[in-house]
């Protein structure tokens, strides 16, 4: 909770500890000259390891590693501090703030109107470390829902023997809080109460704010939380030096922070966990056309960057599989090909190759495996997704049984029902061939 403008509560519950803002100022006093440390690492120059736990507070140190003092005029510590902000502001949101100022009253009657804050994860290119460009660049998270007091999400398929399981609908049900009540005494339960007693004592349900009919809605949910986090933007110190700009976008919450000539664009993604898997029904659009507001896709990203994380932790210095993935991306420009495809290839060939064969005096040797296993994969007109029905899937990573049981899933099924559409996928990997010869030329 907020005791003040510049003292927070810290997510272990010890107060008086500086915000970030306050504890930036009293190190510019100080004259310290250390860089952001793993969060400037993660935000600016972006590797895996940093980006480790973009997740859950974790105390002090959280507090300690976010607000290190960067060096005095580097301006890419300034962008990474101000996204550190941001990540604060995601903070206190988990801890529950609501409203801005005294309404204790209204932030008690609005706690069960939205889901509560879990886990964040850093999940993208950019968190991964591998972005193809350097500018434009976009800073993903993912921040997961927890239903309310009084409430349970029950996932169900929107199209039950659907193959893979991609599209869910997420289903709103009231639980019985009766004997809870009678042990806090102050929370009414939305099953057994007068409907209009709860309106008045303790505010709408989440059936009543975001959802259609029985279903969690993702524009409605993703709206109300660019609410929160503007509600919560304008306490902020730093909020007078950075201005804070919604974008547009309908399934997520993006955010553009701006000061003078930087600018910063962070998309925060929201979802729903998967039992206690690494697996989310995410607010991310599906390949259709067309993707109903009730409609939550099933999403690997955490799985990914968890995947990615462990490479980090595992690989020797000097090892080069970031700088591969990203150089095979940037040819990707222009062509029909999309990022994901070339991430599956190399996360195969990572998982197969020991990690001391991607040190960067095999740099030549690893991109022409990935090239190679390109053109296989189009030959053959299969690619299979990572995780369904990956029997080399680290233990580290959490997936959930259907998952786990599903047959793989083909990424270049449309190469295999349309002949056309395969032969100009041949020819645009010969030009991305060609390309990345020149590029290398040009590089030496």
């Amino acid at each position: 909770m907020v005791s003040s403008i510049g003292v927070t509560t810290c997510p272990r519950g010890q107060p008086g500890q500086p915000s970030p803002e306050v504890h930036w100022a009293q190190c510019r006093a100080a004259g310290r000259q250390k860089g952001l440390g793993l969060l400037y690492s993660a935000l600016v120059r972006p590797r895996p390891e940093y980006c480790e736990q973009l997740r859950a507070p974790q105390g002090e140190k959280d507090l300690r590693v976010a607000t290190t003092c960067p060096e005095e005029g580097n301006k890419d510590a300034e962008r990474a501090m101000a996204v550190t902000i941001l990540v604060w502001v995601l903070q206190q949101l988990i801890l529950n703030v609501r409203v801005v100022g005294d309404e204790r009253d209204e932030a008690r009657r609005d706690h069960s109107s939205f889901p509560g804050l879990g886990s964040r994860f850093g999940i993208g290119s950019t968190m991964e470390g591998w972005s193809p460009s350097e500018e434009n660049i976009i800073y993903r998270v993912l921040v997961s829902l927890i239903p309310p007091y009084g409430h349970a999400f029950l996932p169900e398929l929107c199209n039950p023997g659907e193959t893979p399981e991609r599209n869910f609908r997420i289903r709103v049900e009231l639980v019985c809080t009766c004997k809870t009540e009678q042990l806090v005494g102050d929370m009414l339960c939305f099953i057994h109460h007068d409907e209009e007693e709860q309106r008045r004592n303790r505010g709408p349900s989440l059936l009543q704010t975001v959802c259609t009919g029985s279903y969690l809605d993702v524009q409605k949910t993703a709206c109300r939380f660019h609410q929160l986090v503007k509600a919560c933007w304008v306490v902020l110190p730093h909020s007078r030096r950075w201005r804070l700009t919604m974008l547009p976008c309908n399934r997520s919450c993006k955010f553009k922070m701006a000061k003078a000539e930087e600018e910063i664009i962070i998309e925060i993604m929201l979802g729903v966990q998967q039992g206690n898997s690494d697996i989310f029904l995410s607010s991310q659009a599906s390949e259709a056309l067309f993707t109903p507001s009730t409609t939550w896709t099933s999403s690997c990203a955490v799985a990914e960057a968890k995947f990615f994380e462990r490479l980090a932790r595992r690989a020797p210095d000097g090892s080069f599989h970031l700088r591969c993935l990203q150089l095979c991306a940037r040819i990707l420009v222009g062509t029909g090909f999309s990022e994901y495809a070339l991430k599956t290839v190399v996360m195969h060939l990572l998982n197969t190759t020991p990690l001391s064969g991607w040190h960067r005096t095999h740099f030549l040797l690893r991109l022409d495996d990935i090239m190679r296993y390109l053109c296989h994969c189009l030959e053959e007109k299969r690619l299979d997704h990572f995780f369904f029905g990956n029997e080399k899937i680290p233990e580290e990573i959490v997936l959930p049984p259907a998952l786990q049981r599903a047959e793989p899933f083909n990424l270049f099924q449309h190469l295999a029902q349309d002949p056309d559409a395969q032969a100009q996928a041949m020819r645009e990997f010969t030009d991305m061939q060609d390309r990345l010869t020149r590029m290398l030329a040009n590089d030496n």
